[in-house]
């Protein structure tokens, strides 16, 4: 009898144990690529770079329904990382994209994403008048965050950052803000979003 419980205890601790393995998905860390508030902090995916393709993700919509890349097709999009939108820097980098946003092409798209609940992203765009900006969060399965190598390991917020896509999904620009406190270099982005046809 007793063997028989120890047999039954190994067994499922073995089969939990090639379980976990079967299920986990492994991605690269990068360590002091970035800092916040002065202190270097790991980021948890690979590093995008201009002329890769651009990589899949799922995130939220403030309506809670599933969007991805795909549903942007045939756009070129701006893509802002961001560790929250109720933030000082944050606040002030969401303002300024939706106030480009209606001076760059039709065919531009300004995404922001964040770990925000979708609830409080509605809200905060409710109150601060963000209409030309869609507002994405990734707080669900963090997909984007580690896709695109933003996501702050021990803090599991995004690190502030700017992809721009061309409507075939190349990966055109890139900024991984060194300070989690400094926004990113507008002009250079702007710049850059200017120049995709």
């Amino acid at each position: 009898m007793r063997e028989s419980i120890v047999i039954i205890i190994f067994l499922f601790i073995f089969g939990q144990a090639v379980y976990a393995q079967q299920n986990k998905t492994s991605f690269e860390e990068r360590a002091g690529v970035v800092t916040m508030k002065g202190k270097p902090v790991t980021l948890i995916g690979p590093e995008v770079k201009v002329g890769q393709k651009a990589p899949d993700f799922i995130v939220q919509a403030t309506d809670m329904s599933d969007a991805g890349l795909s549903d942007f097709s045939g756009k070129i999009k701006l893509i802002a990382s961001v560790p929250s939108l109720d933030t000082p820097v944050c606040d002030l980098e969401i303002h300024r994209f939706n106030q480009e946003a209606t001076s760059v092409s039709k065919d531009v798209v300004i995404l922001f994403i964040s770990m925000d609940l979708p609830f409080a992203q509605k809200r905060f765009c409710g109150a601060a008048g963000i209409k030309n900006v869609k507002t994405f969060s990734d707080h669900r399965t963090a997909d984007f965050g580690r896709n695109y190598g933003v996501l702050i390991k021990d803090a599991r917020l995004l690190s502030r950052a700017i992809f721009i896509i061309d409507k075939n999904d190349t990966v055109r620009y890139v900024e991984y803000v060194k300070e989690e406190g400094m926004p990113p270099d507008y002009e250079a982005a702007l710049k850059a979003l200017k120049e995709i046809k």
